[in-house]
């Protein structure tokens, strides 16, 4: 009798404790920042920027034009994701011996397009490299064609300052099908793929 009444004791102590333990195996829930290392809570993001082209599609142009570069990101998990990206370039990074900042009146602007695949490093910083599909156009320098299919590939890394900004900065380069005479130039002359590089620096918002 008294190991029976023991046993309904011990049973059901055990029976009171087995609530208590399986709550302490469920996981907590995330919070607001990123739950693994250099994840981010947000599907989208934003980023502008100050940026630097060169201008070698135009021979008599050597003289970069900087701008500004803006991108809308779409990210599919923590690797891969899809980017749109606009880019405008006028006033001359400097000026020739003879003061002027470049031949003619140059401009740039091209619209891209392409994957983006992002490699966490830390929670705090972030590399990435994507690919570019698109159109660039030249400006103030009679360019024949003036606008033309462009593409090409570009990276950079980013550091977050918390899981809504970051502070970024890109390089990339893209060749398009341009003549390499230069200003002036008459109709029919045979294009060539010249390639340009530029490099931007400024701010992501992610939502």
């Amino acid at each position: 009798m008294k190991r029976t009444f023991l046993f309904s004791i011990l049973a059901a102590i055990a029976g009171s404790l087995m609530p208590l333990a399986a709550a302490g195996q469920v996981a907590p829930e995330a919070g607001p920042g990123p739950a693994r290392r250099g994840a981010s809570p947000y599907k989208y993001e934003v980023f502008g920027a100050l940026s630097y082209t060169a201008i070698n599609q135009v021979n008599q142009s050597r003289r970069g034009l900087i701008g500004f570069q803006t991108s809308f990101t779409r990210d599919w998990g923590r690797f891969f994701g899809l980017t749109a990206q606009g880019d405008y370039y006028k006033p001359s990074a400097g000026t020739g011996s003879e003061g002027t900042p470049n031949p003619g009146n140059p401009s740039v602007y091209s619209v891209y397009a392409g994957p983006q695949l992002n490699v966490p490093i830390i929670t705090s910083l972030g590399g990435f490299f994507y690919g570019l599909l698109g159109t660039e156009h030249t400006g103030g320098e009679n360019m024949n064609p003036s606008t033309s299919f462009s593409g090409g590939y570009g990276g950079g890394m980013s550091y977050n300052l918390n899981p809504r900004w970051a502070i970024r900065i890109t390089g990339q380069r893209v060749g398009g099908s341009f003549s390499l005479i230069g200003n002036n130039q008459g109709a029919g002359l045979s294009p060539h793929v010249t390639w340009n590089s530029s490099a931007s620096i400024g701010v992501v918002f992610r939502f």
